[in-house]
This record gives structure tokens, sequence and C-alpha cells, in this order.
């Protein structure tokens, strides 16, 4: 975000008992000498986290719970889950800090907070709205369900599992309609706005033909392999398990939500109008922002950037000679035909793969640790697409699963692309695929840290690299330009309507509206991401304060540093660490800038 290195002033984290012990100890014989008793209880950690999730696993891409899909709603599951987060905390009490390397101080300090944040979200009932239309469990399994995703299909035993996995994800499924019913009858149940557009998503999967099913799809990708008899008998069983399990269960889906919860949804917008309440969002704002910030202060902080922002946009106005204000000229970006210019889908793929042929030549000069991981650039698939943002689906761990940069395409001939480049340096490279794939490489992090997601310094990192495209030879074109700000100013409007929803009573209505006068997103476009921050508290405040620190940090080391600052070396040290909430993160960089003086 150009980036003006605004500091923000309001971020003073709180996690003072989280301190990173390594930015201010430099004990060099503990240095390199790893502690066994520590790294034993890491890996138990992860692999019964890996248990405990088995969806992880996938993602991950351990094969080992491919046929497992936990019924997350039961109360066994969620002793289960109780017991695993206590035990770890009691283990990691009893571990002598000072017996630790830097790096193993740092996994301490990540593990204590990764245990206290999950313990601390298991106090709320938010279990009783399950599903939404954007991040609910049964959508990320039915990813999986393409063929083309982290569930492997390259052998009969990987379709056999496949059909035991879809078992007991039913057993899932039929448990949310009884958590909605109990949320129903204790007053915990989603906007009608969001109930209708989850609706539309079991339908698709509760009609049509077999052969046309979103599950169908592994039958139509065998391995060459495969022997007649085989594919006929795998055939047999996907049409059975697709016409008597797979439909059925999405009808009956539908038919609760149409006939039973529809009527009974609420017209409140916010979280705070449930039963969860004021504590629920100030724990959401805690976990997505790792920061001790009131929505108050986030809310303020909001409305300056915005009014910030809006002057840069105003001068990019000046610059193309649009004679109109700044809110006619929203509707100018919108609505130009010139940038709107695909007739095919795979015209939309190519335009992506230019943009990072046109970035290659750049990149060396600003960083000096890149992944090997392989990325790729795919449509969404479009059972979700009509209601998913662009997103990016990680790599395995051995990196035999490529990165995936999915760009959801519903309509094509109105595809826009004034703020494509900078959404390909987000979600792509170098955005979430770097800091993403550069994590899971690293021999250095034990495994849960390969995995772990924080959103203010994932999220944060992301949209700090859209400040890099001029370095990177991208927003030559003033309106490529102007879609950088506006990608900016839609992460500090999140700032004021995520907070207005959760926290000052805003509508739905009134949301859409304040976006509308603020940024250059189509009206469909923007009632999509309300209804998104509706679904998730707290999710959309990650990446405007995750960004404000990285730039903080990055103004801080160059100015103290002068001459000796190198950006690349800056990078290194903010990715080397992988997700990490961000207090460890200014300690790590202000014990780089003092050593490196």
């Amino acid at each position: 975000m150009i980036r003006r290195l605004f500091i923000l002033s309001l971020l003073v984290v709180g996690f003072s008992s989280c301190k990173n012990d390594s930015a201010t100890t430099s004990n060099k014989p503990e240095e390199n000498i790893p502690n066994t008793e520590f790294a034993a209880l890491l890996e138990d950690y992860s692999k019964q986290g890996y248990a405990l999730d088995p969806m992880v696993a996938t993602n991950a891409g351990d094969m080992s719970y491919n046929t497992e899909f936990p019924n997350f709603l039961s109360a066994d599951y969620k002793a289960k889950k109780r017991a695993y987060y206590e035990s770890f905390k009691s283990q990691l009490s009893k571990i002598d800090i000072s017996t630790l390397n830097a790096t193993e101080k740092m996994s301490h300090n990540v593990l204590n907070w990764d245990i206290d944040i999950n313990l601390e979200a298991m106090q709320f009932k938010k279990d009783l709205m399950p599903v939404d239309q954007m991040w609910s469990k049964n959508l990320d399994f039915n990813q999986l369900a393409s063929a083309s995703n982290a569930q492997p299909f390259k052998t009969v035993q990987d379709y056999k599992d496949w059909t035991t996995r879809v078992d007991n994800y039913l057993v899932w499924l039929n448990a949310t309609i009884d958590n909605m019913k109990k949320g129903m009858a204790e007053d915990y149940v989603l906007p009608q706005s969001l109930i209708k557009k989850v609706i539309p998503q079991f339908e698709t999967l509760a009609k049509g033909n077999v052969e046309d099913h979103l599950y169908y799809s592994p039958i139509k990708n065998f391995p060459e392999d495969f022997s007649d008899e085989d594919r006929k008998q795998i055939t047999a069983d996907y049409k059975v398990m697709i016409a008597d399990k797979i439909m059925p269960a999405h009808q009956k889906m539908v038919d609760f939500l149409t006939i039973d919860y529809l009527p009974k949804g609420r017209t409140s917008s916010g979280i705070n109008a449930t039963p969860l309440g004021d504590d629920y969002y100030n724990h959401q704002i805690k976990l997505y922002t790792t920061t001790t910030m009131t929505a108050d202060e986030i809310h303020n902080l909001g409305l300056r950037e915005v009014a910030r922002i809006r002057s840069e946009m105003e001068a990019v106005k000046k610059e193309v000679g649009f004679d109109g204000d700044l809110n006619a000229f929203f509707e100018h970006v919108r609505t130009k035909k010139e940038l709107m210019p695909f007739t095919e889908r795979s015209q939309v793929i190519a335009f992506y793969d230019s943009i990072h042929n046109v970035m290659k030549p750049q990149i060396n000069k600003l960083f000096g640790k890149q992944p090997v991981t392989a990325f790729e650039v795919r449509r969404t698939e479009p059972f979700r697409e009509k209601s998913a943002a662009a997103n990016y689906s990680p790599g395995s761990l051995d990196g035999t699963r490529p990165g995936i940069f999915y760009t959801p395409i519903p309509y094509v001939e109105t595809y826009n692309i004034f703020d494509k480049e900078d959404l390909f340096l987000h979600e792509a490279i170098p955005g979430h695929h770097f800091q993403i794939a550069l994590q899971q490489e690293n021999a250095e992090l034990p495994t849960f840290r390969k995995t772990l997601w924080y959103s203010a310094y994932g999220e944060g990192w992301a949209l700090y690299t859209e400040s890099m495209g001029k370095e990177l030879g991208l927003y030559k074109d003033p309106y490529q330009y102007f879609g950088m700000l506006s990608s900016e100013i839609h992460r500090a409007i999140r700032l004021v309507v995520d907070t207005g929803l959760h926290a000052k009573g805003w509508s739905r209505e009134k949301a859409i509206q304040y976006s509308l006068e603020n940024e250059a997103e189509s009206e469909r476009a923007i009632i999509s991401e309300i209804e998104r921050y509706m679904a998730n508290p707290g999710q959309a405040l990650s990446y405007k304060i995750g960004q404000l620190k990285l730039i903080e940090l990055r103004e801080r080391a160059s100015k103290t540093l002068g001459d000796k600052f190198d950006i690349k070396e800056y990078h290194n040290q903010v990715l080397e660490t992988g997700c990490i909430p961000l207090q460890l993160l200014e300690d790590k960089i202000d014990a780089w800038i003092e050593a490196s003086k």
C-alpha cells in the first residue's frame, strides 16, 4: 500500500505474558542445542492435533486420517478437545524455559497463546450456529469432493477411503440440524439474509443428474492404471453414494433451512444481538488481531484510514481527468467497459499468469528467501463461486501439491480487472503463497507451527505485499493503482463496518451503504462482503491491523539502521518465523534491529 509508512499509534499489543524471550536473551551456548523433551511435546501436540481435526492433517499432506471426519458438535468431541488443550497447557508449564534455544522459546510462547485462545473460544456456544455461507465445515469438505484438492484419488483405496469419510461427514451434517434446533430455542440463529445464501449451496448438491454432481468428479478423473473392473465397481459405488446418501442428506438440510430455520432467522445483523453478546466479539477481536484493541479504537482507526485513502484516490481521479466527484468515479470504475475485457473464463486465468510473468524479474530484488512449492491459478469451483471470495489454498507440507490461487468467475463478462494486480499480490505472490509456503518449508519449525494460522500476521502480510506493486513492475496503469487504493480502503472500511455491525448496532443495510459510498466495488460484491463479516465477526479486522504493524516495524528498522537497512533481510526476518502473534513478531524485529546496529 504505497506504503505511506503510516504509524499505527493505537496498536499497543498487550500480551506481555507472551513475550519472546529470545528478544532479550543472548545466551549463545544454548542457541543450537535442542531440548528433546520440549521437541517431543511439540511433536505430540501436532500428532494429537491431527487426530482431533483430520481435515488439518489432510490439508497438510498427512494421509493417515483420510477416512475420518469427526462429529465436531458432539459432547464427546468437545470433551476430548478440552482435555487436549488442558493437558498440553499443563505439560508446557513444566518446561524450564531457560533450557530452550531461541527457536524453541518462540515455539513455547506461540503454543501458550494458541492453547489459551482455543480454550477461551470453548466457553461460547457458537456451534449452535454451525453453518453459514462462507466459513462452515461443509464448504471445506465439499471442496475435497472435487478431486482436485487435498483429498487424494490416486489408488483404489483412496476412492474407498473417501466413501468412508463421506459417511462420517454425513453424521456431522445431521448433527448440524440438531444443533440449529437447539439454537432456535435459545436465540442463537443466523440472520435471515445469510440463511438465504446458505440454502442454494445445499440445494446445488441435492438435485440434478448423478453424473453431473460435484461428488461424481473423482469418477471423471480415474488414474490410467485402474482396471476396468475397479472402474466399474467404484463408479457403481459412487452413484449409490450420491443418489442414496449425499443428495437426500442435502435435501433434508434444504427442507429444514427453508421450512423451519428461515422463518426463525433474525432480522438483526450483529453478533451482539445474540446471547453471545459483546464478550464473544471481544474474543473474536483478540483472536483475529492478536491485540487487546477495543472495538471503539478499531472503529475510529478505520474512520481515519478511510479519510486518508480517499484523499489519495482524489489524486488518481484528477490524474485520469475525471470531472465528477469521487463517488461518481467509483461508479465510473465499476462500469467502465474497457476494464471488463473478457469473454471466456480461460482469459481470466491467462491474465493472472501475465501478472506473474511481469513480476518475476523483480522478485529477487525484494526477497532473499523464496518458496520451492509450485503455484497455480484456478477458477473457484462453480458450487461455491457465487458467494465466495478469491482465496489461496496452501500446498502440502511435502511440496507435492501446489499452492492454488482460486478466483471466482461467476459472470465473466462483468469480471472487472481494475483491482486484480493487487489481488494477485495479496492472494498469490508474494502474498499468501510466499508466506505460507516458506512457513511449511522451514525445517527449523516444529510441525504444529508449519500449519498454524494467525490472521493478523497472515492477512496482514498479504495486504502489506500489495504495497510492492510498483517495485515489482505493476501499477503502471493509473486504474490499477486506483485498484490498489481501492483494496486498501476496502480493508479500512472493514474496520468501520465490522465493528459497526457487531459493536455499534449497525444494520446490514447501513454497512452496505457505507461501503458503497467509500469504495468502487459493485453492489453485488459489497453485499457478499458485508454478509461475510456478519458470518464471522472480527476476521475482517485482521488485514489492516496486521498490515499497519508490518509498516510500522519496517519504518522503525529503516529509520534506526539507515544505510544498514536491507529490505530483503527485513522480509526474511518477518517470514522465517511463520505465523505468530503480532507482539512476538515485534519483539523479534526489535531484537534484530538492535543486533544489526
